[in-house]
């Protein structure tokens, strides 16, 4: 075990969330404790009940100061959120947007990663993976606050949305998505829908390529949206780096969650490279009311992303031996019933736990493709 000369402090604001969310966090924290203890972390953890069930009863989703509160944290973990009764956007603009924009978490990074034990509901052929990283910008684009509706409620009625595409939000996610494509197998594929919207995808494809040009080892290629979609299914083995705008990023990320074998498993990074603000990481599932309270739910996407938020921490080799540790985990068959299993939350997440107790992994045996910080 490795025993560190000193440890480094990181205080980390946790909000479990609802539904299967307040059940994966705890043992992601026990995991958490344990792979810090060997690579020189001391965690503090910041607990908030903030969620959908709190605004039921408060009418917020978080507190006044919330912000400030989780403005005093190194990093935020993040689980599921959602209640029923309670709309989508209702939590979405109450607590996810406002965080990612208030600390300028404008890169959304997601894994796409067939992990060993698993297998895909593709058809891929023997000698073929699935190895790619999504970067989705994640402060503009769709998902502004421009727009309106007049005339509520009668024949008359309108609806508009704009979507607000700035260069300096092009620039700075197609700039990341190259650094990283740069330290993998340098290709990187832009998703466009140039051919019929005509203002905002033209200029993101200026730019990406004007950016592109920095790094001519750098292979670019655009793909319409549907025809992308469609690659994910017949050929995901040539992604490497895809970078998409808010609304395309959000909606293939959760395409490359089903192709890796669960929803269950995926996880997300809300990032804030320069480091100025926390980033904030958390699973791509919801709180799946329907199965909250039963102890099956599958805590690997949580895990996956406490792995992606000890990358952030400029920790490699904690995250990638949680990630091991996880594939160990599969590969000896313990998985929740939505990957075919029989094991509860509990049973997944400490067979985890051995696995990181009795594993030896010295080296970055798997990653889950973050740029160095």
């Amino acid at each position: 075990m490795q025993t560190p000369e000193a440890s480094r402090t990181v205080k980390v604001a946790v909000i479990p969330g609802d539904g299967i969310g307040t059940e994966v966090m705890d043992p992601t924290l026990r995991i958490l404790e344990a792979i810090g203890g060997k690579h020189g972390l001391d965690f503090v953890w910041q607990h908030y009940d903030w969620s959908c069930e709190h605004y039921t009863r408060t009418g917020r989703m978080m507190p006044e100061d919330g912000l400030d509160r989780l403005a005093e944290a190194d990093q935020i973990l993040l689980g599921a959120v959602g209640y029923p009764g309670v709309p989508d956007h209702v939590s979405l603009w109450g607590l996810l947007i406002p965080i990612r924009r208030t600390f300028r978490q404008y890169i959304n990074l997601r894994p796409v990663k067939l992990l060993r034990g698993i297998e895909s509901p593709l058809r891929l052929q023997q000698d073929q993976s699935i190895d790619f990283v999504v970067i989705r910008e994640n402060n503009e684009g769709e998902y502004s606050e421009v727009g309106g509706r007049l005339y509520r409620d009668t024949p008359e009625e309108v609806a508009v949305q704009e979507a607000i595409f700035t260069r300096r939000g092009v620039e700075r996610a197609a700039r990341y998505a190259l650094e990283l494509a740069s330290t993998r197998r340098r290709r990187l594929a832009s998703a466009t829908k140039s051919n019929g919207i005509v203002h905002t995808m033209p200029f993101w494809d200026q730019v990406v390529h004007e950016v592109a040009a920095d790094y001519p080892d750098v292979e670019v290629r655009d793909y319409h949206i549907d025809a992308l979609a469609a690659l994910f299914v017949l050929d995901p083995g040539r992604f490497d780096v895809v970078v998409a705008s808010n609304l395309f990023g959000d909606i293939l990320t959760d395409l490359g969650a089903a192709i890796i074998g669960s929803i269950g498993i995926a996880p997300s990074g809300n990032l804030n490279p320069e480091g100025e603000h926390p980033s904030m990481f958390e699973p791509v599932h919801g709180s799946a009311p329907d199965i909250a309270g039963q102890g099956i739910a599958n805590p690997l996407g949580q895990i996956w992303a406490a792995s992606m938020m000890l990358d952030h921490l400029g920790h490699p080799d904690a995250g990638a031996e949680v990630l091991a540790a996880v594939e160990a985990t599969l590969d000896a068959g313990v998985r929740t019933p939505d990957l075919g299993g029989t094991a509860t939350t509990t049973e997944v997440a400490d067979a985890v736990l051995e696995h990181l107790a009795t594993g030896a992994i010295t080296a970055r045996t798997a990653g889950t493709g973050e740029a160095a910080p």
